[in-house]
């Protein structure tokens, strides 16, 4: 068996691929495992969040991710699944209410997932999004505007965050990049964060839904605490650690 303790290279190679395949790490476990102490396994985790692998939370790390690409890109990426997330948001809409669809791509399928015969008044700010929710017959669109951002295919800037000051949403469903119960909700633009957060602070309900790859990881710039997410969707092969790590953030998980 190799000494990890003397080869510290080897040691943050596989603190590295455990990252990649589990999206945290333990420092306790791993100083079990490795045979050395949690106080050189911190070391590690230091190192390699400096290298923008990981972001240290407490007691272990999580695994940063790269920027995905642009929307137009990230659109027909994992399409099968961010189907199935969005027929599990359409079962939370409520007739008659007003509800804030953000920019993404899971998003967007949920805008062609909505049911012909609902009536809903959808807000939104992404043009692909208003174009597919206008299919509908019986749903009352409003398009936020300003400049659109090619990353994140949506309005995001001062126009578009003043015209959230005249609405309230009853449910508002909120995309992003990456998510941990420490860390919250995070994204990779400080501008379409900062503009998420606007949404949030005038929404009754919040809820995300994240493929898998998104969780646990951790991207630049905070959307929200865990805390301030209501329900988050995701795929049946989270965790049950994770499960109970979001629970704790009194989440409401709802797997598909």
């Amino acid at each position: 068996m190799l000494d990890y303790a003397a080869f510290p290279d080897q040691r943050q190679d596989l603190i590295r691929q455990r990252l990649q395949a589990l999206g945290r790490v333990v420092c306790a476990e791993l100083a079990v495992e490795l045979r050395v102490s949690e106080h050189t396994i911190r070391r590690d985790l230091q190192e390699l969040s400096k290298a923008g692998i990981c972001k240290k939370v407490y007691g272990g790390a999580v695994l940063q991710l790269e920027t995905a690409g642009n929307f137009t890109e990230r659109k027909e990426q994992d399409r099968a699944k961010k189907s199935i997330l969005a027929q599990r948001c359409v079962q939370l809409l409520k007739p008659g209410s007003c509800v804030f669809i953000d920019t993404g791509t899971t998003n967007l399928e949920l805008a062609k997932a909505l049911p012909p015969e609902l009536k809903l008044t959808v807000v939104t700010n992404s043009p692909e999004i208003a174009a597919a929710a206008c299919k509908h017959p019986h749903c009352e669109v409003i398009m936020l505007g300003g400049l659109v951002q090619s990353s994140t295919g949506g309005c995001v800037s001062g126009p578009a965050i003043s015209q959230l000051n005249s609405i309230i949403f009853d449910q508002a469903f909120i995309g992003g990049c990456a998510m941990t119960p420490e860390m919250g909700l995070t994204g990779f633009d400080y501008a379409d964060c900062e503009f998420k957060k606007a949404v949030i602070a005038r929404s009754n309900q919040v809820v995300v839904a994240l493929t898998s790859n998104k969780i646990p990881a951790v991207a630049r710039y905070i959307v929200a605490a865990s805390q301030q997410i209501d329900v988050l969707v995701v795929e049946t092969d989270l965790s049950k650690a994770l499960h109970q790590a979001f629970r704790a953030e009194d989440i409401e998980i709802l797997t598909v």
